[in-house]
């Protein structure tokens, strides 16, 4: 791939995505642009670099994720596009190693993820500081041990930090941007460029750092576009994704997701469901399994606890 632009979602965390350009101006061999896809009334204020920097107005209600993505690669003129979230700090190598891997397969291409836990980059910092105590998140598989491995399932797609010719971009249509809020539209792309037979694929390298900041896991503060989204991916394929996310969900009270019916919402997420899928200051990331055991458990013991002393056993 001869040029390669970066494009970054922006809403809030202007201190993180300082970091992302920083971490762009570190490259080893730097994107010909950065754009980043402002999804907030005003934009930010970002100090020059060695190459372009483009801010993108983007409007549209909640999260316009799909429709952000849509007009980063629209406003790009690079080969191919790297997309980081905004709380993803590239490793020196992220661009050359994905102008590398675009130019062997042409598909979408997935880098390395660490997670920082809180305070890793309060103050200056370098990628010693970061590899010291950054974390691989227990729930996602890790890359390959070289080169490129091709992922047979396209709910592999994490779109946190991943790369694509532009091309091959263009000719997906790209993100299907009915999908509004938190959830389910890097799920439909990856199932869209599966049906159309562009490989999805885990590379050694590209790697980012993710920064740090609360969230919860299941994402219980964004129920209603989870739902909203879920219910949308049913009606364009025939069945429903993020079954993890609804499962929860579910025997957390909050939804009745009976299979052949609308979703519907219980109640709302309270203090102590807040608190127990909340992030916490010493995980460098949330972990959806883990809150999902625990839920789990509190379920089983207060069974048990209803149905009374259990019988003696007898010979």
């Amino acid at each position: 791939m001869s040029t390669v632009s970066v494009v970054t979602l922006a809403k809030g965390r202007p201190a993180h995505l300082r970091n992302v350009l920083l971490g762009l101006e570190r490259q080893t061999r730097p994107p010909a642009e950065f754009i980043v896809a402002v999804m907030q009334d005003a934009p930010y204020d970002l100090p020059e670099a060695r190459f372009p920097i483009r801010q993108i107005p983007v409007t549209g209600r909640e999260l316009p994720l799909a429709a952000a993505r849509n007009r980063g690669v629209a406003a790009a003129g690079g080969d191919a596009v790297v997309f980081l979230d905004v709380d993803c700090i590239p490793a020196p190598g992220l661009v050359a190693d994905y102008a590398r891997g675009l130019a062997e397969l042409d598909g979408l291409l997935m880098g390395e993820v660490l997670h920082l836990p809180e305070r890793a980059t309060a103050g200056s910092w370098d990628y010693a500081d970061l590899d010291a105590v950054a974390e691989r998140h227990s729930d996602r598989r890790g890359p390959p041990a070289a080169g490129i491995e091709i992922c047979r399932d396209y709910r592999c797609f994490w779109s946190l930090n991943f790369a694509i010719r532009r091309a091959t971009f263009a000719a997906t249509g790209g993100f299907d941007e009915r999908y509004t809020g938190y959830g389910g539209e890097d799920t439909d792309f990856g199932k869209l460029l599966d049906a159309r037979g562009i490989p999805i694929a885990w590379m050694t390298g590209a790697r980012a750092y993710h920064q740090y900041h609360p969230h919860h896991m299941p994402p219980v503060h964004h129920l209603d576009s989870v739902v909203r989204n879920a219910e949308l991916f049913e009606a364009k394929w025939g069945y429903r994704t993020m079954g993890h996310w609804l499962y929860a969900f579910r025997v957390m009270g909050l939804i009745d997701d009976t299979p052949d019916r609308p979703i519907r919402i219980l109640r709302r997420p309270d203090a102590a469901d807040l608190a127990l899928t909340g992030q916490q200051g010493h995980q460098p990331y949330t972990n959806a399994a883990s809150v999902i055991r625990a839920i789990e458990a509190r379920r089983t013991e207060s069974a048990e606890g209803q149905a009374g002393e259990p019988a003696p056993l007898t010979a």
